[in-house]
C-alpha cells in the first residue's frame, strides 16, 4: 500500500511526496480510512509511530471537501513542544493548500494568540492550560470545531491535565469526531475515552507497551558521582552524534549542561524553568548542529521531532517504564535504528530493575549490561592546573 491507493487530496499528496514519503507506517495505514470515514477512533500509537500524519492527513482531505468557519478543528496534546511539532507536521503537510493553524500555549503573549481566534484558523492547536485561559473571553469560540483530537492522552494523566480536558469538552459541539490517541490505557484514561467516543473503531489497544524495534539498548552500572565522566567519556567517540539526555531535575539537567560545557561540548538545556523563547532557541540550536547535546528533563519525551538522533542517553532512570519508552522514542524514529543507554546508579537499581523485567517481557530478550571504567579527569588541561574547575560530576 502506498499513499496514493488511501483516497486522499492531491494537494495533501503533493505535501507528502516532498516529505520523501510513499508508503504509510502502519498506525497511519490503519487510521486514515477511519479517519476519512468520519468515525471515532481510539488508538494505542507509540512514540515515533508516525502516528500525527495518521490523524493530520484526513483531518486536512476533510477540511478541503467542505466549508466552514473556524476554528473547526482542535488538538489538544500536554506540552508545548509536542503543539509546535503537530502545527510543523500540519503547515508541511497542507504546504498546497490554503489551510491555516496556531498553536496556543503558555510562556508567550496571549495577544497573538487572540488573533488566531478572532482570524478563523482552521487548526488550533492547544495546551489545556492556556487554551482555558482564552475560554474565560467571548472572542475564544469553539462551537464550530467539526473535529477533536486528544493526543498523548497518557502524558495528559501524568501531569494532571484530566480536569482541564473535562472542562474544555463542555465548550465543544455534542456532534462531533474525536480521535483519541494514547500510548497506554491506565484506568482513568480508559474511563475518559469512553466518555468522549461514540462507537469508536480501535486500533492496536491490546498491544503491550515497548519501544521501536531500531532501538539498541545497553545498561551501564555506574556510581553516581561518576555518571557526567561516563557521559563525556561516550560523547567523545566517533560512532556517537547528536545525544539527547535525561535527567529527573531542571536542578541537574543545568548542572550537567554546564559541566558539559566546561568541557568542551556544546551543550543546550530545556526544562520547565526556560522560557518559550528559550526552549525554542535551545531545540533550533540542536537541530542546526550547533549543539552536541541536549539536556532535558522528561518535559521533552514527547513532542521533539528530531531527525537521526543517533543517541539517547537516560542520565537518570525513568520513573516508570512508560517514560522509558518515551524517552528512547525520541531515537529509531520512521524505521532507522538508534541507541538508548541507561545510567544506573546503586540507589536506582530496585527502581530500573522494575523497568528492566518490562522491557525484557515485552523485547523477548535480556538488556546488555556492562560496568565501564570511568577516566578519572576529563577537563581541559588549562583546567587541571586550577584545580578541579570543569572537572566536578553531577550529583
Amino acid at each position: 500500500m502506498n499513499f496514493d491507493t488511501l483516497g486522499l487530496h492531491p494537494a495533501l499528496l503533493r505535501g507528502v511526496r516532498d516529505l520523501g514519503f510513499t508508503e504509510p507506517t502502519p498506525i497511519q495505514r490503519d487510521a486514515i480510512p477511519i479517519v476519512l470515514d468520519g468515525k471515532d477512533l481510539l488508538a494505542c500509537a507509540m512514540t515515533g509511530s508516525g502516528k500525527t500524519a495518521g490523524f493530520m492527513l484526513p483531518i486536512l482531505d476533510r477540511l478541503l471537501g467542505s466549508n466552514g468557519n473556524g476554528p473547526r478543528v482542535l488538538i489538544v496534546t500536554p506540552t508545548r513542544e509536542l503543539a509546535s511539532q503537530i502545527a510543523g507536521d500540519m503547515a508541511k503537510l497542507a504546504a498546497h493548500t490554503r489551510l491555516s493553524g496556531a498553536t496556543i500555549f503558555g510562556g508567550v503573549g496571549m495577544k497573538p494568540q487572540e488573533r488566531a481566534f478572532r482570524h478563523g484558523n482552521d487548526v488550533i492547536v492547544a495546551t489545556p492550560g492556556r487554551l482555558l485561559d482564552h475560554l474565560q473571553y467571548s472572542y475564544a469560540r469553539l462551537d464550530s470545531i467539526e473535529v477533536l483530537v486528544l493526543d498523548e492522552a497518557d502524558r495528559m494523566l501524568d501531569m494532571g491535565f484530566l480536569p482541564d480536558v473535562r472542562r474544555i469538552l463542555k465548550h465543544l459541539p455534542k456532534r462531533r469526531q474525536t480521535l483519541f490517541f494514547s500510548a497506554t490505557m491506565p484506568p482513568p484514561i480508559a474511563k475518559l475515552s469512553r466518555e468522549m467516543l461514540f462507537e469508536p473503531v480501535s486500533i492496536s489497544v491490546d498491544r503491550k507497551s515497548a519501544p521501536a524495534e531500531g532501538v539498541r539498548h545497553r545498561v551501564f552500572q555506574v556510581e553516581q558521582t561518576e555518571k557526567s565522566r561516563l557521559l563525556l567519556q561516550i560523547l567523545r567517540q566517533h560512532e556517537v552524534g547528536s545525544v539527547l539526555a535525561f535527567t529527573r531535575t531542571k536542578h541537574r539537567a543545568n548542572r550537567l549542561a554546564k559541566f558539559l560545557e566546561q568541557n568542551g561540548v556544546a551543550a543546550e538545556r530545556i526544562h520547565g524553568n526556560r522560557s518559550q523563547a528559550q526552549r525554542e532557541k535551545a531545540l533550533a540550536a540542536f537541530k542546526q548542529g550547533r549543539a552536541r547535546i541536549l539536556v532535558a528533563t522528561d518535559i521533552a519525551a514527547r513532542g521533539i521531532d528530531i531527525t537521526d538522533l543517533s543517541h539517547v542517553i537516560n542520565f537518570d532512570v525513568p520513573r516508570a517504564v512508560e517514560d522509558y519508552i518515551h524517552r528512547v522514542g525520541r531515537t529509531a524514529r520512521a524505521g532507522k535504528s538508534g541507541d538508548a543507554f541507561t545510567f544506573v546508579a546503586p540507589d536506582e537499581r530496585s527502581e530500573f530493575r522494575v523497568i528492566e523485567r518490562s522491557l525484557e517481557q515485552a523485547l523477548g530478550r535480556r538488556l546488555e549490561r556492562e560496568r565501564p571504567a570511568v577516566a578519572g579527569a576529563f577537563a581541559p588541561k588549562r583546567n587541571r592546573r586550577r584545580g578541579a574547575r570543569g572537572r566536578t560530576a553531577v550529583a
